[in-house]
């Protein structure tokens, strides 16, 4: 009865972002569809380093991605409480479900218009020239690895969580947020000659990482396992794209 009468709702913002997380990890391990929504974000954000991309034009691309990854999610939300309130066949039932996976299709199409406009003028481009326009664009280079940085921990996460529940043990689960930090911290190091603002950037990823260690939510070799995971992954997109 204890559990039937359990709060479900946040009773806080950490404990809101911490639940949110849950979700996005649970749609990447059970849901084939966004493991390969996910994928090919990785490879359209790869792919972008190497076309002049404007601001509102790499924004476009994004939000497009996003967009597909979120009405997927949206549809395994409806289809997940539509079985739980019936386990017959109902018409009502397959609307629902028709019209969540209607929305994915339209996410769908309009990534791909999305895609075709930003990409088939510039398909026939190719040449050191591209790879200059990548190297003088620290700002995008920075995001797209941190965006890397960010799709492999989720990754990771989801990779270990299925484990788990396979092992019916503790699996180990990098720091996503001292991946974060230090993948911050990576691209500040080789984009920046000021000593100071590095200074105070390792000092924002040491307080990360403490905090993480403090309370007690992450072991001491995952935080250091997910540092490691963002200086690696930053230091290698900016090896392939800049060192020739």
């Amino acid at each position: 009865m204890k559990k039937e009468n359990q709060k479900i709702h946040n009773s806080n913002f950490i404990e809101a972002c911490n639940n949110a997380i849950n979700g996005i990890i649970y749609a990447t391990t059970t849901q084939s569809n966004v493991k390969k929504q996910l994928i090919l974000a990785v490879v359209l954000l790869f792919i972008s380093l190497f076309f002049n991309l404007s601001k509102a034009e790499f924004l476009a691309l994004v939000f497009a991605m996003f967009l597909i990854i979120f009405a997927e999610m949206i549809n395994t939300a409806i289809e997940t409480i539509v079985d739980l309130y019936t386990d017959i066949y109902h018409p009502k039932a397959k609307i629902a479900k028709d019209v969540g996976a209607g929305a994915v299709v339209l996410a769908a199409f309009n990534g791909v218009v999305v895609a075709y406009f930003l990409f088939f003028d510039k398909i026939g481009i190719a040449g050191t020239s591209i790879l200059q326009q990548v190297i003088n664009s620290p700002e995008h280079l920075t995001f797209v690895a941190i965006m890397f940085v960010i799709i492999a921990i989720v990754a990771l996460k989801a990779t270990n969580i299925q484990r788990k529940n396979k092992m019916k043990n503790q699996s180990f689960v990098p720091s996503g947020q001292s991946a974060v930090a230090f993948a911050a911290l990576t691209a500040i190091w080789i984009n920046t000659d000021n000593i100071i603002i590095f200074t105070l950037s390792l000092i924002l990823s040491i307080l990360v990482v403490e905090n993480r260690i403090e309370t007690k939510m992450r072991s001491v070799s995952e935080v250091i396992f997910g540092g490691a995971i963002g200086v690696l992954i930053v230091l290698l997109i900016y090896t392939l794209t800049i060192i020739r």
